[in-house]
């Protein structure tokens, strides 16, 4: 799936509609920087392929197990080597491709230490996840589950929020550990305090929408908006139904997504 992106940076671009991915990374000011957001149709799932041109080195944030050829075909195609297959939190609602993804490259797993999951390298808080020239600034941002992160790349203004932080909405806390308390000061105290210009690729989005800002959240986000007495009688009065696939996918993502998998997906 093609990046798209709101009609305010391409105001700022002064591009029309089909901004190219080269137009963006000048607009960001690195023309080395490789970017790709993609997209899981049956999760809503972002995945973003990053990476430096010139090192060859990048990374995957929130990889899907059913698009995992896709993804490494795209690696293959750019010429690019996967370094680390990332994600931000152990998910509920789709299985990891991370462990087929490190059978394919070689690549490391990473993920939040406090997840529960396994993982070749474990993160907190104020920890850099390295590729090339550039490196992420690792957020904790629990609240959806206890090993939520955040990733914030600050020499290009961006950062992946995850579950933590949707485009007009959260990650859901009434489900493996957790929080709406703990998720509102996640947001308040370490994204909202980006600034205010950054854009915020979330891990998904079910009406089409793929980039926002810390502005625009801040002003716009019908939960976050609210104080948080009034974001802990919301979210835990959502009334949600149980997780579709929570069932399958926490088993194969304590462990990099290699669990019981069917014959066509190993």
């Amino acid at each position: 799936m093609a990046s798209k992106f709101l009609p305010d940076l391409t105001s700022k671009l002064s591009l029309n509609d089909s901004v190219s991915i080269r137009s963006f990374c000048s607009y960001l000011g690195k023309e080395n920087f490789v970017f790709r957001q993609l997209f899981d149709s049956v999760s809503s799932t972002y995945t973003y392929l990053l990476g430096d041109a010139g090192t060859k080195e990048c990374i995957l944030i929130d990889p899907v197990l059913e698009q995992v050829q896709r993804d490494f075909q795209l690696v293959q195609d750019l010429n690019l080597k996967l370094k680390y297959a990332v994600n931000t939190h152990m998910h509920a609602d789709h299985i990891t491709g991370t462990g087929k993804l490190k059978n394919l490259s070689g690549c490391k797993s990473v993920i939040s230490k406090c997840s529960g999951a396994q993982a070749d390298v474990f993160v907190t808080d104020g920890d850099e996840i390295e590729f090339g020239n550039y490196k992420l600034n690792v957020l904790s941002t629990p609240g959806h589950t206890n090993g939520c992160c955040s990733f914030y790349l600050k020499d290009l203004g961006i950062a992946f929020t995850g579950d933590a932080l949707l485009i007009r909405g959260c990650g859901r806390t009434d489900f493996q550990e957790g929080d709406p308390e703990t998720l509102y000061q996640s947001v308040h105290c370490k994204i909202f305090r980006l600034p205010a210009e950054t854009l915020l690729y979330p891990a998904h989005d079910y009406k089409g929408c793929t980039v926002t800002t810390v502005d625009e959240e801040m002003r716009l986000n019908p939960r976050l908006t609210k104080s948080q007495d009034e974001f802990v009688d919301l979210m835990k009065n959502l009334n949600l139904s149980y997780p579709k696939q929570i069932d399958k996918a926490l088993p194969a993502n304590k462990v990099c997504g290699l669990y019981n998998l069917p014959e066509e997906s190993k």
